[in-house]
């Protein structure tokens, strides 16, 4: 079983980090992957940077803009983490965009995650019917479970063709603006979350978008399987490093 099907079966609500893989230094990628392990996060999501983000807030923007100055690049990326496996044991996800995917060859790309102990892609410019109709296949061959992202503004009948096609959890956006971290959840979002929850979907629901303290964790894991932190936490290693990183994760999951 996927090392993410069996976190999702985990009877606890999960915490998801993303981080810029080669930001703030390039060799960083590994030593946060390793402290985050150990700081009590449940899986992480280590993006792939790219010149032309669409939907990333400012933050993520600027250390992807960061990262690729440093150097980063797909193959750098699979060099870094070529032992992972060796150390770190929790589900690791590549999100990014589909760009860099193509150019290095869809099952180039595949085949190199398995080798290396990847458990899922998040591509959020993939159309899902043209990942159904054209890659699904090669996905499945190599052990990887795609994301899909759903935002407030996606209909109830793509929310379920979505489910439909996915074997992991549905990406769930709390807005549909840009990423960056909030202070609370609005009546919108909370009523979003209430109604994708009444659709009863296959695939749990992870929450991205917005949250960056254990009142935003909260409010969205309430009818969530668990939440994803990204500007926030780039944010926090901007400013304090990569190293003490339980300060960051442990009032998040309300420990002292």
């Amino acid at each position: 079983m996927n090392r993410i099907n069996q976190k999702l079966n985990n009877d606890k609500k999960l915490l998801s980090i993303y981080f810029t893989a080669g930001y703030p230094n390039i060799d960083d990628t590994v030593s946060i992957i390793q402290n985050l392990e150990q700081s009590g996060v449940d899986m992480i999501e280590i993006g792939l940077p790219f010149s032309d983000p669409l939907a990333d807030g400012p933050t993520i923007q600027a250390s992807s803009t960061a990262a690729l100055k440093n150097g980063m690049t797909t193959e750098k990326l699979f060099d870094q983490l070529k032992d992972i496996r060796k150390s770190v044991s929790i589900p690791l996800i590549i999100m990014g965009y589909f760009n860099p995917v193509l150019q290095y060859g869809v099952e180039a790309f595949c085949k190199k995650c398995q080798e290396i102990g990847i458990d899922g892609l998040i591509l959020p410019d993939l159309p899902a019917d043209v990942y159904d109709e054209e890659y699904k296949a090669i996905f499945e061959k190599y052990g990887l479970i795609n994301v899909f992202l759903i935002t407030p503004q996606t209909s109830e009948e793509r929310i379920r063709y979505i489910d439909s096609i996915s074997n992991g959890f549905i990406y769930m956006v709390s807005s549909a603006s840009t990423t960056g971290a909030q202070s609370g959840f609005g009546e919108a979002q909370t009523n979003y979350f209430d109604r994708v929850a009444k659709m009863n979907l296959t695939n749990p629901q992870i929450v991205g978008f917005g949250i960056s303290n254990n009142d935003t964790f909260t409010q969205a894991t309430t009818h969530t399987k668990g939440a994803i932190i990204g500007s926030a936490f780039i944010k926090y290693i901007s400013e304090n490093g990569i190293n003490e990183l339980n300060n960051f994760v442990n009032p998040i999951l309300g420990k002292n």
